[in-house]
């Protein structure tokens, strides 16, 4: 659950990098985000405002619609502080395992147009090694399993298989584009 916090933080952070917010729209945002498969709901998201108001690294501005009825309130605008602006430059800086684990690899990768190429590297090539060993491990238990299995079991088994072979196939492209990309070298012989 804590990494669940954290993955939410990170996005919180990267969508208000790009500009101030309102909770309706970072909700909307984060859910294109985050997938058809990990929907947020406002239980989830203002607990994590509210940690990261107590943290500094955002506020709240009040700004009022000049058009609205009076009844209607004002909205609460959520941005950036100069701390949580750090935070997030800290953040996407991080090369350890948690940064190609399933939690937040995706939320990362949508805001790697801001992370230096090292960086970039190192997680893409972190995220297919962990793959890596996961595919060979579930293609090792795929053998010994098989014959135990229904149909569909077995069916299940092989499109999660295939899936993370093109998972794979997909980060070594980009791998290879980014090290195409990188700058010349001007320190060898001439």
């Amino acid at each position: 659950m804590a990494r669940r916090g954290e993955s939410i933080e990170l996005a919180v952070l990267g969508l208000l990098h790009e500009s101030p917010m309102h909770g309706y729209e970072l909700r909307k945002r984060l859910n294109l985000m985050l997938g058809w498969g990990r929907i947020l709901s406002y239980g989830s998201l203002y607990p994590a405002l509210k940690k990261m108001l107590r943290a500094d690294w955002i506020e709240e501005r009040t700004v009022t619609n000049p058009g609205a009825l009076t009844s209607r309130r004002p909205r609460i605008v959520y941005q950036l502080t100069p701390a949580g602006e750090n935070q997030f430059v800290q953040l996407m800086s991080e090369v350890g395992p948690n940064a190609w684990e399933d939690d937040t690899f995706d939320i990362r990768f949508a805001f790697f147009g801001r992370t230096d190429m090292e960086i970039r590297l190192r997680v893409l090539e972190g995220r297919r090694s962990r793959l890596q060993e996961r595919l060979e491990k579930v293609q090792g238990d795929l053998s010994l399993t098989q014959k135990e299995m229904d149909r569909y079991a077995s069916e299940l088994q092989r499109h999660g298989v295939e899936s993370v072979e093109r998972e794979v196939k997909w980060l070594s492209d980009l791998i290879n584009a980014e090290r195409n990309q990188r700058p010349a070298d001007n320190t060898g012989p001439s």
